[in-house]
């Protein structure tokens, strides 16, 4: 059984969307992907064909992947946090020491991560130390 993580509704609400665009719209490309290699002849001998089951099984992989996430994600309830401590959704200010500069930085899941936009995750080793 997986972990579970943490997640604002906005962010498991996109894991939803993606979820059903590669279970609808990327299935059916792959699909099309395998009918055109396959009217290409023998399979044995078809590297296309072998490319695009290829890019079955790792579309499916990341199906199942993001299922299990959703299916064991927890929604945050931002009014509930508790704002003296640094926890998920805080945001942070760190200091340079050498030159003394400072940033703010916003504590989130690992899946919505992205420094330059100001939000590391909690789990990395500067969330950790922070946390």
């Amino acid at each position: 059984m997986a972990e579970s993580q943490f997640f604002t509704r906005e962010s498991l609400e996109l894991m939803r969307e993606e979820l059903a665009e590669l279970k609808t719209t990327g299935r059916k490309k792959i699909s099309a992907a395998i009918a055109e290699a396959r009217e290409k002849g023998d399979l044995k001998e078809n590297a296309e064909y072998d490319a695009a089951k290829h890019a079955q099984g790792l579309h499916e992989a990341e199906i199942a992947r993001l299922e299990d996430i959703i299916a064991n994600a927890k929604i945050i309830d931002e009014s509930q946090l508790d704002t003296s401590k640094a926890l998920i959704l805080s945001t942070v200010s760190l200091k340079n020491t050498k030159t003394g500069a400072e940033m703010q930085y916003k504590l989130v899941s690992p899946r919505d991560a992205d420094m330059r936009s100001g939000r590391i995750s909690v789990e990395s080793p500067v969330g950790n130390a922070v946390a």
